[in-house]
């Protein structure tokens, strides 16, 4: 009896390490999501495609970069609603997090003024992204909500991840450079090394499950599991 208890008490304490690692998880990736995207911004050389839609909104609202993430966050979350999709604590913190992650390092770090600084801060951003994705997704507390958007259109429509993906950011691209975001050479670079960035840094931050089995989280390239913001 016991050692049954034993054995019970140990579950429990490695159950509870391994939720304190999975929220430690998540909102360093969340935090680090929005800094990395705030050194694309500094950098001038092109952004993520999300963040190309929340630059042209930025600009034309003059509302700051991260509170205009936020609502368009906050404003995908609700067309989950209609795609029967189901937000997780992820989901919520990634509305919540990432803009103000952002908006406090674009206070800090100024506009790169030459391309001696702008590509060293175009890189850091992209694989900084690339590490904040691994962190978050590994975390498994939900997706956020463009992803959802993206995975709620592939179960309605019947249309494959990857033209379903490619539709959103094309559309986001466009209209955010129509509404004066930056699109350039550092959203190209993002476009390509993205995914096997994230990939990696899936398996750096692999979590164990609580029955200590496989700690591998994807081995191919992630579908649709890459955090849009």
């Amino acid at each position: 009896m016991h050692q049954a208890t034993t054995t019970t008490g140990g579950h429990l304490v490695s159950k509870q390490r391994l939720l304190v690692r999975r929220l430690l998880q998540l909102y360093a990736g969340l935090a680090l999501y929005g800094v990395s995207s705030a050194l694309l911004v500094r950098s001038g050389l092109g952004l993520e495609p999300w963040n190309v839609l929340h630059q042209g909104l930025s600009e034309r609202t003059g509302l700051s970069m991260g509170l205009v993430l936020t609502l368009v966050g906050a404003a995908v979350l609700l067309l989950w609603i209609p795609l029967r999709q189901r937000p997780g604590l992820g989901t919520v913190s990634n509305v919540l997090v990432i803009g103000a992650a952002m908006d406090a390092t674009l206070a800090l770090v100024p506009d790169a003024h030459a391309l001696g600084v702008g590509i060293p801060l175009m890189t850091a951003g992209i694989v900084l992204n690339g590490a904040a994705t691994g962190l978050y997704i590994a975390a498994r507390f939900g997706s956020g909500p463009r992803d959802g958007l993206m995975t709620g259109l592939h179960q309605r429509t019947g249309l494959s991840i990857r033209l379903v993906r490619t539709a959103i950011e094309v559309t986001v691209v466009a209209t955010g450079f129509a509404l004066g975001g930056t699109v350039g050479v550092g959203t190209l670079l993002y476009a390509v090394s993205i995914g096997p960035l994230a990939q990696l840094f899936l398996r750096v931050f692999a979590v164990p499950p609580a029955s200590g089995g496989s700690t591998v989280v994807a081995t191919a390239r992630p579908r649709g599991a890459i955090l849009r913001s």
